[in-house]
């Protein structure tokens, strides 16, 4: 039975995770007849210390997020040479990698983050490891860190990732302009019909963000209604049913898919921070979306990505004004509705056209 290990990093609920839980899924449905195990590296290697490298990562970002971005982009994204060489996540995670793979004893590797990819793709190099590694990127970029294995594929957001990687060497056979992998219920056009707007509002899951003072600056007149996605964030929640306005729901930790995809179909449009994952659903579901703030590093990258390419609107002004008559002034003008279908299409009508189920079937050769 073909073993396959699935590598994100952090036990926070993240894209990483997505990613790894929706690919699991298709081999499942796929028929794939193996063993599946999924592992953090992090606190594989270093325990009960994951907890709170991830609280420290969220303070981090959350008060001072100039710092980090700065950061970010000067180790991780440089547009550096794949043989770029990390020598601190070389000490302190490759023993804890080998460790692992000594355990699992996987054929296959699907990473979602870029450390575990560097780390494989350093031991392939050296001849440690002899299995396939499959990176599946859950951003719209690839940054700097994601190894280039020696053995094995590449599901990649956009047709400007694959050309880099073909520029790195590459071939061109071992990637798939798949779009970030999203599960097959989010991949159904919604089609709402009712006259009265309804707003999904997102982005408040970690508390992290600016999620709070977005809602302190809307003052509705009854035109739409809001559903706040709180996740497990119950102050944001507490607030949201404080503030006893009809037109604003708050909803806590979602946890059935089929629910989520309910909420996109009943929506109009979406307002949320450019995370790789939820942008792709809504993408894939042809959902108009508008972004109100962008955490540092890889959402900062995202955002110039989708903005440049017309994928996402930015809600301007937000912090001084109400935006509702914004937001609806741009949902409500037919010409901007058009551009934006276009703009869509261009990026859909880029992603191959097999399902990632027959991409992973023909990879694994079943």
């Amino acid at each position: 039975m073909t073993r396959i290990l699935f590598l994100p990093l952090l036990q926070i609920p993240s894209g990483h995770h997505h990613v790894a839980d929706t690919i699991q899924f298709l081999l499942k449905e796929k028929g794939v007849a193996a063993r599946c195990d999924k592992v953090d590296l992090l606190s594989y290697s270093y325990g009960k210390a994951e907890a709170m490298v991830s609280s420290c990562y969220l303070q981090w970002i959350h008060y001072m997020p100039g710092l980090y971005g700065k950061i970010y982009r000067y180790s991780a994204y440089r547009k550096a040479s794949s043989k770029s060489r990390y020598l601190l996540y070389e000490k302190l995670f490759l023993t804890g990698m080998k460790r692992l793979l000594e355990e699992y004893k996987p054929d296959l590797a699907v990473c979602t983050h870029a450390l575990p990819s560097y780390l494989l793709s350093h031991l392939q190099a050296k001849k440690e490891w002899k299995g396939t590694v499959i990176n599946a990127y859950t951003d719209f970029f690839i940054n700097d860190i994601w190894g280039v294995p020696g053995k094995g594929y590449h599901l990649v957001p956009n047709s400007e990732s694959k050309d880099l990687l073909v520029s790195r060497g590459v071939d061109e056979e071992a990637i798939f302009v798949t779009g970030i992998p999203v599960h097959p219920l989010f991949q159904k056009e919604n089609a709402v019909e009712s006259s009265k707007k309804t707003v999904l509002i997102s982005g408040g899951n970690m508390g992290a963000g600016a999620i709070l003072n977005l809602l302190k600056s809307l003052a509705p007149n009854g035109d739409a209604d809001y559903t706040v996605l709180c996740g497990k964030n119950r102050k944001l929640f507490e607030y949201i049913k404080q503030l006893s306005r009809p037109s604003i729901k708050p909803i806590g930790f979602i946890e059935s898919k089929e629910e989520m995809n309910r909420l996109y179909d009943e929506a109009h449009a979406i307002i949320t921070k450019p995370g790789g994952v939820t942008v792709s659903e809504c993408l894939l579901k042809r959902l108009p979306i508008f972004v109100y703030d962008a955490l540092p590093g890889q959402e900062e990258m995202n955002l110039d990505y989708l903005y440049r390419k017309g994928l996402v609107r930015q809600l301007n002004n937000w912090r001084t004004s109400n935006w509702e008559a914004q937001l609806l002034g741009s949902l409500n003008c037919s010409k901007t509705a058009g551009r934006y279908k276009e703009k869509v299409q261009d990026y859909v009508s880029q992603l191959d056209k097999r399902p990632v189920a027959e991409i992973l079937g023909a990879i694994l050769n079943i």
